[in-house]
């Protein structure tokens, strides 16, 4: 159902009411607050700064049309969150559709230095398929004691990312301030950047920034599953043949 906004605009309720109901317009007190964060405030509750939910809907249809146009192209995303409300959504939503992921810390170099990490996950893979055809026999109980715990450490590091064969087309990010190095890496790499951020984010350092709440579970999926949704109609469309 749709209605108007203070400025006149055609809104689309449904979207807001669902975001609403994900509790998305939930930040954090307003001494935490970025500056770059203040025209997208609806007001306060609670001492608790409120999203404007008709902008959170705006910036994340800019955030979706750019998604679905990388799922037209099957380009990579590389998700990206260490927050334990995010962890297990991050993990699902990307396997779901084949996507890299970093859940937990990501590793400074991951992007700016991606031919040695990309050594690392072979070494993972090689590690593992070693493993499963039996082939460690020829190692001492010793030697393979040490192969299992290298197998353990990598793969808590780079498992999500063994997808990964190239530099992704874009990132998305769960709280662009705690992920500051991959942002960072990203811009450096050229690499554009979504990202869910709350009211502490600077919103002018990634390219699609969507204002809302990044600290709660419900949010999170709520945002990570509208992400994948429309990366999977990218996919059902071919990609513009420019004239």
């Amino acid at each position: 159902m749709a209605d108007k906004s203070k400025n006149g605009a055609v809104v689309d309720n449904s979207v807001v009411d669902a975001l609403f109901s994900a509790g998305a317009h939930f930040g954090f007190i307003k001494s935490r607050r970025h500056p770059s964060a203040k025209p997208f405030i609806f007001g306060v509750k609670n001492n608790i700064e409120i999203f404007d939910l008709e902008k959170t809907k705006d910036s994340l249809d800019s955030a979706l049309q750019f998604v679905e146009t990388l799922g037209s192209r099957g380009a990579q995303i590389l998700f990206v969150s260490g927050k334990n409300e995010a962890r297990q959504a991050i993990t699902s939503v990307a396997e779901s559709i084949n996507m890299p992921y970093v859940a937990g810390r990501f590793i400074g170099g991951t992007l700016t230095n991606f031919p040695e990490i990309r050594k690392r996950v072979m070494k993972l893979e090689s590690w593992v398929s070693q493993k499963e055809k039996g082939e460690l026999v020829k190692y001492t109980k010793k030697e393979r004691l040490l192969i299992d715990r290298e197998i353990d450490k990598l793969r808590s590091f780079f498992f999500g990312i063994s997808v990964m064969k190239n530099l992704p087309a874009a990132l998305f990010v769960v709280d662009s301030k705690k992920e500051s190095i991959a942002v960072k890496e990203a811009k450096v790499m050229g690499i554009p950047v979504v990202s869910l951020s709350g009211t502490d984010n600077n919103l002018n350092e990634v390219e699609f920034p969507i204002p809302g709440n990044d600290s709660s579970r419900t949010s999170i999926e709520f945002f990570l599953g509208k992400i994948a949704e429309s990366y999977k109609a990218g996919q059902l469309k071919k990609p513009e043949v420019a004239v």
